[in-house]
């Protein structure tokens, strides 16, 4: 198994601090260097065996235009690639659209309780979930890939391919920091960015 894995380009509450989550919120103009600086990355690994690939996708419009930043770099037609539900970011329920501080504000023991165990934390509101619970869905889609694949996803996504993988503990892996403007590699037992 090869995977190359890219986390979506910046968006404008990326830059803000803010909990996206599941909420479809667009690349801003870092973003779209960012993915397109990746699509020349991608370029240079891939090369001749472009072919050879499969190319997927959260559904999520910041995944959507970072994948088709990419395949234009690569020289391929923006729209042939598929999504994938399973690749959809962690919900964090009632506080999508706020930063860590106002919530804190607000709900102060809350963030004690995620701080504390922020691999299993879920926060509150209908079907928010914790990294745990979204690594079942990563765990189901990365059991599926069978040929080389460049895959577009989120930061909670990468998370929990490096738990599934046994890279890091959950504890490890809620805190890893996720660039934006790297490609991890994933092979059947490993993990690097390049």
């Amino acid at each position: 198994m090869l995977v190359y894995m890219v986390r979506h380009g910046q968006t404008d509450w990326n830059a803000e601090g803010r909990l996206q989550g599941q909420k479809d919120i667009a690349l801003n103009s870092v973003g779209e260097r960012q993915a397109a600086a990746n699509g020349r990355a991608l370029k240079a690994l891939i090369g001749a065996t472009i072919e050879d690939y499969d190319f997927v996708s959260s559904p999520l419009t910041r995944c959507r235009q970072t994948m088709e930043a990419i395949r234009g770099e690569l020289g391929l037609a923006r729209d042939g690639y598929r999504l994938d539900e399973r690749l959809r970011e962690v919900s964090f329920g009632d506080w999508e659209g706020h930063t860590l501080t106002e919530i804190e504000e607000r709900h102060p023991d809350a963030i004690a309780a995620r701080e504390a165990s922020k691999w299993d934390f879920i926060p509150p509101g209908d079907a928010a979930e914790s990294y745990e619970i979204l690594s079942w869905r990563v765990a189901a889609w990365l059991s599926t890939v069978d040929r080389p694949t460049v895959c577009i996803a989120h930061g909670g996504v990468i998370r929990s391919v490096f738990r599934i993988k046994s890279l890091m503990s959950g504890a490890d892996a809620a805190v890893a920091p996720i660039p934006q403007d790297r490609i991890l590699r994933i092979g059947e037992s490993s993990a690097d960015w390049v």
